[in-house]
């Protein structure tokens, strides 16, 4: 089966609770961190914000956006990474508690990092996006799973969006484009299993897919490939000229 196929390149190149239950003075409910968190993403914070998240509260006098911008204006992020927990404990506002948090959330990220977790998966064909597609490989009722790319062709976001029966499962373009939305990608992969293991596409697979492609065209969304995957092999539609 072929597997050498490159698709082209995309051409386009919280705040955490204060001590009282509402929002935090002259800020709307909309421009809260965790509001934004919840509607944007973590990627378009910025760090005080990412730093209040982490803190919870701020001290009297003081909120804890406030605390968290005042912290990193005397320490920038990557100093503050460093510091050992006595030293942190003693930045204003912050204890022994706090400073736990924060020196553990900091340690979890390293962790991350070390097994490799930061490092965003990067496919420029289909045989490199089959691995990514494993938990759908065996399953006994069709999923259909996509992956959501940046302009770089890595994949931010995979996203099981329906699971259906032994043979076929309904997909929404509005479900599957909402996550695009969501993640502000460039570009998404397809794929859905087969559990018969015949990996040859359906009337249905194929109506599906322009449909997705038309709406996609709509958004400014590039729908790169949609593979069906079986237990032994798998097939891409774009490397079959059937997209």
């Amino acid at each position: 089966m072929p597997s050498e196929s490159r698709w082209k390149d995309p051409t386009r190149v919280l705040v955490a609770e204060a001590r009282s239950p509402g929002p935090l003075p002259g800020l709307e409910l909309a421009e809260l961190p965790r509001e934004r968190l919840a509607r944007l993403g973590p990627e378009v914070l910025r760090d005080e914000e990412l730093l209040a998240l982490i803190l919870g509260t701020g001290y009297r006098g003081r909120n804890v956006l406030e605390m968290a911008r005042a912290i990193l204006e005397a320490h920038p992020a990557t100093e503050l990474m460093g510091m050992d927990p006595g030293r942190l404990a003693g930045l204003k506002g912050m204890g022994r508690a706090r400073a736990a948090q924060l020196v553990a959330a900091i340690e979890l990220v390293k962790r991350g990092l070390n097994r490799g977790l930061g490092v965003l998966p990067l496919v420029s064909g289909p045989a490199e996006v089959v691995p990514l597609l494993a938990e759908i490989r065996d399953q006994r009722r069709e999923h259909f799973l996509c992956l959501y790319l940046n302009a770089r062709n890595q994949v931010v976001h995979k996203e099981v969006i329906s699971i259906g029966s032994l043979s076929a499962s309904i997909v929404h373009p509005r479900e599957v484009f909402r996550v695009a939305l969501q993640h502000a990608v460039a570009s998404i992969i397809l794929a859905h299993n087969h559990p018969s293991g015949d990996v040859s596409p359906s009337k249905d697979d194929l109506e599906l897919t322009r449909r997705l492609v038309k709406a996609g065209e709509l958004m400014g969304i590039d729908v790169l490939d949609h593979l069906i995957i079986g237990a032994e092999q798998f097939l891409s539609l774009k490397e079959q000229g059937l997209m």
